[in-house]
């Protein structure tokens, strides 16, 4: 293997390991930690953007630079990995209004099709990685552990996000003061009881 080939494949492994690895959870935890916020959707999609353009500066790089022959499973789960990660892209770009008629059936595809670009992406640099050693008789042991723990940390943050959330509106936490409920929390009981000095 000459210099040029291997500075290419390692470029394309950062590329598609900031995209996948990186971008796309951060995009998922802004998307989980914003509660609807405005800022915190643009600042997702940006974090998105960045990510699907990255991946397919990727995908141009392997097709220019590397054998696509297709006879591996890093190449195939990457094929796969770029149109599922473009159909992403194109059912957020088209997504009906809230409240629309088709909007349930929207969503549902929507989250099912980013499950699948989340597994597909990791599932693919796992792919790479052994592709990588493989080819040049290298160890990446030292990389598969850190990607492997970097991993595990966002997974754990993601599952604690919706806990977090949890326990702050049970009243837990902030010096056992009660968060108040909002009207969409409250029942209509308590609604029509909002003057009563009684608790609901």
């Amino acid at each position: 293997m000459n210099p040029q080939l291997s500075f290419m494949i390692k470029l394309h492994g950062f590329l598609l390991w900031a995209s996948v690895g990186f971008l796309m959870p951060v995009a998922i935890l802004i998307k989980r930690m914003s509660n609807r916020e405005q800022s915190g959707t643009r600042l997702r999609i940006i974090f998105y953007v960045f990510s699907v353009l990255l991946a397919t500066a990727g995908a141009v790089m392997s097709i220019k630079y590397f054998d696509n022959s297709f006879n591996n499973d890093h190449q195939r789960i990457g094929l796969a990995f770029y149109i599922v990660m473009w159909l992403q892209a194109f059912l957020g770009i088209f997504r009906p209004h809230r409240g629309s008629k088709g909007r349930s059936i929207w969503f549902l595809f929507h989250w099912l099709v980013g499950i699948a670009v989340s597994l597909l992406g990791v599932i693919n640099i796992y792919t790479g990685l052994q592709a990588y050693s493989k080819r040049t008789s290298k160890n990446v042991r030292f990389w598969t552990i850190i990607f492997t723990v970097e991993i595990s940390l966002i997974l754990f943050f993601y599952l604690l996000q919706e806990k977090w959330h949890y326990i702050l509106r049970q009243g837990t936490i902030l010096r056992n003061k009660p968060v108040q409920p909002t009207d969409r929390e409250m029942s209509p009981r308590c609604q029509q009881k909002q003057a009563s000095p009684e608790p609901c």
